[in-house]
């Protein structure tokens, strides 16, 4: 494929940028249409590309370029930044030095002697099969009706049967150099085709114009799943397993979070884990369906799906029907034998050189009635993780329907997944913040500390729940932070024991457990004794005191269960341990905060739970409790303008610094910490030192 056009010597023609944007663009606005919808490719799955010419600044002539999909990019959400970019003619020139499919892998860093000035982002194992394919555009993905062709028994019989000469069977191959010699074979023996099914992993199809590349794309996509509609059985998954229907909504959500602490602790033996639940009707059908059991062991096919399934699910073997202590008893054994079934796998297939063990616990846990549990790194790859497979459910479906699911060889998948070149991409990957994998609760966290505290935890790789009596409030943080994939908002009045309990829930749900809450939700009415009522008495107990109890307890039920450890934290007060004037409601339900962080401690060190407090003073700017009026009365106590407090605050002490929310947040950090990890029972002033709070 040659594309020609006139230049002016030493500089770009105008024709030649015109082109070269345009053809940009069009990769682009294709990749993000493909990308957009999980029928046609999954996150992060597939890769698309376009040749065309480009101006070389070296040479001062056109050259013949390939724009690729970077590793690791999505098709959904690519940008031009996203593409490696590579000399068309160096990179065909490669065939030359190409030592053969034992030594296929070398053609990866071979790469990087093909590309285009910088280059953009880094080539794929793909490339390959773009570069050496003769076609202007090539869209290489993985939709659910092409891979259930693709894992069929009789893949190639169907193939030729539902596509006619259009499409052409290729066998399974690991995806690499030879992979891409393979397609550019048959597309030169079969100048009919305009795609190929591949065997166990998914399309490729191609055009002399990106419009046509993506017809022909959609067309094999379609055509596949009308074919499946047309001619696939009703009852795919065979018939109901009695017992093993869906629960109700309620009952789901219920179950889901009684289960969901021991799941992740289980999930999380060799390295903590984020989880996402989902009871998507396709997954209860698949459950409560009789082929469940033989299709989960068989495991999923496509590459893209087992590096983030695992090889295959843990299902738990119990009736929709069954008690919650039967399914956790149940999910322990199951869990044990998942782990020497996992090492028994790699223990077949690993050589001498093969990476280590990265870990035997299972990424998916399936249970009937109630639905699907996911996990990973982080939130993202945990839901991601479940939407892949959820997508291997569809291809289940789609081939069993027309055949019998027959996905590629057990030791494949292992050489995928145990592939030194995957192995090389987890080792670029960035080094864990201090808090990745942590799921935080902290109460009254829509303003003031409780904000910065959210927000920090979240800067450190935290899930945070903003946990507040103003839900809008919350919701609007939990966007601030980066949305569901990090954070979410719930409404929480701590006095309320159902609705602490079901922030918890909510916490457990959204991302599969709980490892550190924060009690900072608090008020002040500042009154001496003679003018403080009981009703004054009784709000700010109920709100710190009873709302930090009430909290810790529904919290300290799910860390327990999680086995896992765990941090409580009490904002609590330096009045807790100074005694100051006309404040006495306040500072006596401080100092009751303090002593539960004692009491606390004592109690659940046995547990690996750590429980600290922190005492700060004259928190002004940003603080929703000195905006709310105690502010103005403390000012009058002192004598001082309001606006001027902050700076009285910080004029009595020994650092002469105000304190900031930020302050206390970063306290908070240090103390949830792996650096202090032996450390529980503890109170930190964040007061810039007052002599007479000194802790004795």
């Amino acid at each position: 494929m040659t594309v020609t056009t006139t230049t002016t010597t030493g500089q770009a023609s105008a024709s030649t940028n015109g082109s070269t944007n345009q053809t940009v663009s069009d990769l682009i606005g294709r990749s993000n249409r493909l990308g957009a919808d999980k029928r046609n490719t999954n996150y992060a799955g597939g890769n698309t590309s376009a040749k065309g010419l480009g101006f070389d600044p070296a040479t001062g002539e056109d050259v013949e370029l390939l724009w690729v999909k970077g590793s690791g990019g999505d098709l959904g959400t690519l940008k031009e930044s996203g593409l490696a970019v590579l000399r068309l003619d160096r990179m065909q020139a490669l065939r030359r030095v190409y030592p053969g499919v034992d030594r296929e892998d070398e053609m990866v860093a071979a790469f990087d002697y093909t590309l285009h000035g910088k280059g953009g982002a880094a080539p794929s194992i793909d490339t390959a099969m773009h570069g050496l394919v003769d076609a202007a555009h090539v869209d290489h993905l993985h939709p659910d009706s092409g891979i259930a062709i693709a894992t069929a028994a009789d893949g190639e019989a169907l193939t030729k049967t539902i596509f006619g000469s259009k499409v052409v069977w290729v066998p399974w191959r690991r995806p690499g150099f030879q992979l891409g010699l393979d397609i550019a074979a048959i597309k030169e023996a079969n100048p009919e085709a305009i795609g190929t099914i591949l065997g166990g992993h998914g399309i490729t199809a191609w055009g002399d114009t990106s419009a046509e590349a993506e017809a022909n794309s959609l067309w094999i996509i379609e055509t596949a799943e009308g074919y499946i509609a047309e001619h696939g059985t009703a009852e795919p998954f065979g018939p109901a397993l009695e017992g093993y229907a869906a629960l109700s909504g309620g009952e789901r959500r219920a179950k889901a979070a009684a289960l969901a602490p021991t799941i992740r602790g289980l999930a999380s033996t060799d390295k903590a884990q984020v989880g996402h639940f989902t009871d998507d009707p396709r997954v209860l059908d698949f459950l409560a369906s009789t082929a469940h059991p033989r299709l989960g062991a068989l495991g999923t096919s496509c590459p893209d799906h087992f590096l983030r399934t695992k090889v295959k699910p843990l299902i738990l073997d119990l009736p929709a029907g069954a008690d919650v202590e039967s399914c956790l008893l149940r999910l322990r054994e199951l869990h044990a034998e998942y782990r020497t079934d996992y090492a028994s796998y790699y223990e077949r297939h690993a050589t001498p050189d093969s990476p280590a063990m990265r870990g035997a616990d299972p990424a998916i846990v399936l249970v009937p009635g109630v639905g699907m549990f996911s996990f990973g790194a982080n939130k993202q790859t945990a839901r991601v993780a479940g939407e892949f497979y959820l997508n291997a459910i569809n291809v289940m479906r789609g081939a069993e329907a027309i055949s019998t699911y027959s996905p590629i060889e057990e030791s494949e998948k292992f050489r995928i997944e145990y592939w030194a070149l995957e192995e090389a991409k987890l080792a670029r990957l960035p080094r864990p913040k201090s808090h990745a994998g942590r799921i935080a609760l902290v109460t009254g966290a829509a303003s003031g500390i409780g904000k910065a505290i959210a927000t920090r935890l979240a800067a450190e790789g935290a899930c945070v729940v903003i946990a507040d009596l103003n839900i809008d409030s919350a919701s609007a943080v939990a966007e601030e932070l980066g949305g569901p994939d990090v954070a979410i908002g719930v409404q929480a009045d701590v006095t309320d024991l159902a609705q602490v309990q079901e922030a918890v829930r909510a916490t457990v749900l959204a991302f599969g457990g709980l490892d550190l809450v924060v009690n900072n939700a608090g008020l002040s009415i500042s009154k001496p004794l003679l003018e403080t009522t009981e009703k004054d008495w009784d709000l700010q107990h109920n709100v710190m005191a009873k709302g930090s109890f009430l909290m810790s307890q529904a919290a300290a039920k799910v860390l327990i269960e999680q086995d896992m450890g765990g941090d409580i934290i009490y904002i609590s007060s330096k009045n807790s341990v100074f005694a100051g004037p006309n404040n006495i409601a306040y500072s006596a339900t401080k100092a009751d905060q303090a002593h539960q962080v004692r009491l606390l401690a004592a109690e659940l060190g046995g547990y690996g739970v750590r429980v600290n407090g922190i005492n700060p003073d004259g928190v002004v700017r940003g603080s929703g409790i000195f905006a709310g009026g105690w502010g103005a009365k403390r000012a009058a106590v002192y004598g001082v303008e309001e606006e001027k407090l902050g700076e009285y605050y910080a004029q009595r002490t020994l650092l002469k610094r105000e304190v900031l929310p930020e302050n206390v947040a970063n306290a908070v950090a240090v103390l949830t910490s792996a650096e202090l990890s032996h450390t529980t029972g503890l109170h930190i002033p964040v007061d810039a030192g007052v002599a007479a709070a000194f802790l004795r």
